[in-house]
């Protein structure tokens, strides 16, 4: 409840937010505010945290932290949350040039191994002897190498791929997310997750240091 007279912070902090290593974090980076206007500027550049080498690449910043440095600025706030309790801030170290070495590396591995798995998948479900089959019930004659049939389903399997990604290079045919893409979500959501729950304990622990 607010009383009467007194200014009232209402904040919302982000689920997630990123800072470049080496800066401090402001409050404006981690949340979003309303408030007299007479406070706004000062609060939005209110420090809240000084990135340490220990912290790593990812650090946690809770709701309370940002309650007692608003209140030692300005006693007199009230402060309305809303949404997430906590923020994940990631530490964000200055972008590497990629090695055009290693992006081949990649490329050749991706490319060999997707390929073998094509192939050792056809060898599994016998796909010639199918192509053969399906050649001699149209056409009444058996070849080794029904090319008419092998050529269009090579295609076929790469423009599939292409579709089911829903990428071409760079360029997205809608706007749709890929099924890779949900899955790197998923995967990035489970990873949040964990640190979250280790960043929690972590603060318990130094909580209950004497």
């Amino acid at each position: 409840m607010v009383r009467e007279g007194k200014p009232c912070l209402y904040i919302r902090l982000r689920r997630k937010a990123s800072v470049r290593k080496g800066n401090v974090v402001h409050l404006r980076h981690i949340a979003q505010i309303f408030v007299e206007p007479e406070y706004e500027k000062a609060l939005n550049e209110l420090v809240i945290h000084h990135p340490q080498h220990e912290d790593g690449n990812r650090v946690l910043i809770d709701m309370m932290l940002i309650v007692r440095k608003v209140k030692d600025l300005y006693p007199q706030l009230q402060i309305e949350h809303f949404g997430e309790p906590h923020v994940l801030l990631e530490i964000i170290s200055d972008p590497r040039k990629p090695s055009p070495i290693l992006i081949g590396l990649v490329w050749l591995l991706l490319f060999i191994g997707s390929g073998l798995a094509i192939m050792n998948f056809h060898a599994d479900v016998s796909m010639l002897e199918v192509h053969q089959r399906i050649y001699e019930l149209m056409t009444g004659k058996k070849v080794e190498h029904p090319l008419i049939l092998q050529i269009p389903y090579s295609l076929g399997i790469g423009v599939g791929m292409v579709i089911f990604f829903n990428h071409l290079f760079k360029k997205k045919f809608n706007e749709e997310p890929s099924p890779l893409e949900v899955e790197m979500f998923m995967y990035q959501e489970n990873i949040n997750h964990y640190v979250i729950t280790e960043e929690y304990i972590k603060i318990h622990e130094k909580g209950d240091r004497p």
